[in-house]
């Protein structure tokens, strides 16, 4: 498979997204940098959730998410009602990351250029010279928050989907590249789509995740009232760097999986696709279209990056399933009938999840591994 520079998945290629399906009863165990790396990773998560956790309170389930995303090196949609600090999120977890950070308001009138950048003329006073100058635009940051991405028109839509898939932006003919790591979180308000431009499936498909962002529990509330009305002021410390942030990315596409364990990914994927052999009443019932082979890669790196986070050097088919759901949950397109009885996709991933098959015990399924992790 052809990758782009950075690694992201180019157009058209789907024939994986991560390193090539390992077996873990192969003779080769962690090596020893790999391992110190994983570690690093599994310190680094405890201490970036400490940071993060002076300033929001709660969510630990989009925090994880989240941090998920990063080092897969994926983009997010976040999914939520207003004033649930999704902007105040992601700001600190750029602080806590030494990386840069811009908010860009999407609004009907925004246009490409106004997050891209422009080209204008400069004169040069010493020769009299003419020459056009790029001034780059907002999305040239480490990470973006795409505000209510609905609410502009598809063709600024698409100028930022070409800066997530191509890590570039076109301009005037000629290409500037983003900086690494580079990640887009958009954000749209499940309330109000009057007067939007809702984003195509295809488009849909771009971001690794869709992460449900709820209301605060009563004690969690009572917390936030406490914390943004006194003069409390939290001081961040800076966990990772840039550079670091790229080597843990490519730590996370070295771990091993197994077979049986990315055969579970794929097939939850391919469960969702109607009309195939195999499929459940309940999918063809209730989806009008299932997900693509990008849900299988996905699942897999996601499943490899969660198990990294919690200091483990394998996945199991447990880290498939937490990630099936952000995975899931925008590629399956529900249809009247699901409209019409209250279903909604992530009820459909759920009765997938009951209903494949698994290993009871990924470990003891392999016995080579089993005493590899004993070692």
């Amino acid at each position: 498979m052809q990758e782009n520079t950075d690694g992201s998945i180019p157009e058209d290629d789907y024939s994986s997204d991560a390193q090539p399906v390992s077996d873990p009863s192969s003779d080769s165990a962690p090596e020893g940098d790999d391992v110190a790396a994983v570690q690093k990773l599994h310190d680094s998560y405890r201490r970036i959730t400490e940071q993060l956790n002076k300033v929001i309170v709660g969510q630990r389930e989009v925090i994880d998410d989240l941090l998920v995303a990063l080092f897969c090196k994926g983009h997010t949609l976040l999914v939520g009602v207003p004033g649930l600090a999704k902007t105040l999120m992601i700001s600190t977890l750029a602080k806590t990351l030494s990386l840069s950070f811009n908010r860009i308001q999407f609004t009907p009138d925004l246009m490409p250029a106004d997050i891209t950048g422009t080209e204008v003329i400069q004169e040069d006073k010493t020769t009299g010279e003419r020459k056009f100058k790029f001034l780059k635009g907002p999305i040239f940051s480490n990470v973006i928050l795409a505000d209510e991405i609905n609410r502009t028109p598809p063709k600024t839509q698409a100028a930022l989907l070409e800066a997530m898939q191509e890590h570039q932006a076109t301009i005037g003919g000629e290409r500037h590249l983003m900086p690494d790591p580079f990640f887009v979180l958009a954000t749209q308000n499940p309330i109000e789509q009057e007067g939007t431009y809702p984003l195509p499936e295809a488009q849909l498909d771009r971001f690794m995740f869709e992460i449900l962002v709820d209301y605060p529990e009563e004690e969690e509330e009572l917390q936030i009232v406490k914390l943004t009305t006194s003069n409390f002021v939290a001081e961040l410390d800076a966990v990772l760097s840039a550079e670091e942030i790229l080597n843990l990315q490519d730590i996370v596409r070295r771990v091993p999986i197994a077979d049986h364990v990315a055969s579970y990914a794929i097939k939850l994927a391919r469960m969702t696709r109607v009309g195939k052999a195999d499929v459940p009443d309940f999918v063809d019932e209730w989806v009008s279209w299932g997900a693509g082979p990008r849900a299988s890669q996905y699942l897999v790196l996601g499943g490899k990056a969660r198990a990294v986070l919690n200091g483990r050097y394998y996945v199991s088919c447990e880290d498939i399933q937490a990630v099936a759901f952000p995975v899931l949950r925008h590629r399956i397109i529900t249809n009247f009938n699901a409209e019409a009885e209250g279903v909604t996709s992530d009820t459909i991933i759920q009765k997938l999840i009951d209903t494949i098959p698994r290993a009871e015990s990924d470990v003891s399924r392999d016995k080579h591994l089993a005493e590899v992790l004993g070692s």
